[in-house]
């Protein structure tokens, strides 16, 4: 479904991501890990357009979108939710989704749309009329995931949705991911918590200084005594 090809991303002379390659298939959950600075959010924004590819190809569906505008790419069901939420804090919980849905002219549908997502986060629903700036930061990251729904993607991209979360909305936001993915959702997952990235994805990928080092089932990597040592605290 989604093919990252020999990519690089150049800032200025430094160069983020040297050859990146990796694949999520239709219907996978699929994890990048990595130390901070590794690489993982600049490969989430350089296949969602918003960083440009220095090198290398980005393939959706066997497209090459590589040079594909970031909003071209929402229409061709690729969506993100950035780290650190990105709400419009002076909107409405309904507004932020409205925004999500921002490209789209079937209005029942995306009516229906907007009320899956309250089922998927109740606290949602109950505070549709709440600005989203006085939202807690967990709710605020439901937020920003029903946001990203809005645009009905078959692919979402996710960076890192469990930061500054307390343990169990942790969790819930987890099994919140595997819900979503249950459900059809594709999904790239870049995240901190590498024990909880691991425990839910189908495969994943390590980066390191901007290359990818090592991939496997999420199971495999969760056993290796180097991952364990790296990440895993073990």
């Amino acid at each position: 479904m989604l093919e990252v090809k020999n990519l690089n991303v150049h800032y200025g002379v430094i160069h983020a991501l040297k050859d990146a390659s990796l694949t999520v298939n239709k219907g996978e959950i699929v994890t990048l890990i990595g130390a901070n600075g590794a690489g993982k959010t600049t490969t989430l924004r350089t296949i969602s357009g918003l960083n440009k590819a220095s090198g290398g190809q980005i393939l959706l569906g066997g497209k090459d979108i590589t040079n594909v505008s970031a909003s071209k790419r929402v229409e061709m069901k690729l969506s993100q939710v950035p780290e650190g939420r990105r709400m419009f804090p002076d909107m409405t919980i309904v507004e932020n989704l409205e925004m999500g849905a921002y490209l789209r002219r079937d209005k029942p549908a995306v009516k229906k749309d907007m009320e899956h997502v309250y089922e998927l986060f109740p606290i949602l629903g109950k505070r549709k009329k709440q600005t989203a700036g006085t939202l807690s930061g967990g709710e605020q990251q439901m937020l920003a995931m029903g946001r990203a729904l809005m645009s009905r993607p078959e692919i979402l991209l996710l960076d890192e949705p469990s930061m500054g979360l307390a343990p169990l909305l942790v969790r819930e936001i987890f099994d919140i991911i595997k819900n979503i993915n249950s459900e059809g959702t594709t999904i790239l997952l870049v995240e901190q918590n590498a024990k909880m990235a691991l425990s839910i994805a189908h495969r994943a990928y390590v980066i390191e200084t901007g290359s990818i080092v090592m991939s496997g089932t999420g199971e495999e990597l969760a056993k290796s005594d180097e991952i364990q040592k790296a990440y895993l605290g073990g």
